[in-house]
């Protein structure tokens, strides 16, 4: 589980038949301290590498955006692949399962107005799980 906050709009796609894939960078950040000696340790910030599937990247596409607080819960994935150089690349990736929404509702209005239409639309469910996303008889809204 990681708390942070979203570093980039999600990148989302489309593949068969209506099912999407997003992805996100999450900041998380660990605060600095002084140790008793004086020294001063600095705030360490980690970035990850988050990927959603089906429903849940269809409610991150609607409802994450740069700069939001997320809460979520998942497993590592480790891959390699071989750039046009022939040079060898790892990758950690977070396959999120469950997500939270922590940004306080009147953050998330204010600062995404731009993208409001005119028809009224629904808060963003503050607890969402990618089974929940998924499952048709149960809307995300």
């Amino acid at each position: 589980m990681l708390i942070g906050n979203v570093g980039i709009d999600p990148d989302v796609k489309y593949y068969d038949r209506d099912q999407a894939v997003a992805q996100v960078s999450l900041a998380t950040t660990e605060r600095g301290y002084t140790l008793q000696n004086g020294t001063q340790v600095p705030d360490h910030t980690d970035w990850h590498h988050l990927v959603f599937y089906r429903g849940l990247a269809k409610v991150v596409e609607k409802y994450v955006h740069k700069g939001d607080k997320l809460y979520v819960e998942g497993r590592i994935r480790y891959r390699s692949y071989n750039d046009k150089q022939g040079r060898r690349h790892s990758v950690t990736e977070i396959l999120v399962e469950n997500m939270e929404m922590l940004s306080p509702k009147e953050n998330v209005e204010s600062s995404h107005t731009d993208e409001k239409s005119s028809d009224t639309q629904s808060v963003p469910p503050k607890s969402l799980s990618s089974a929940e996303a998924t499952d048709k008889n149960t809307l995300p809204f």
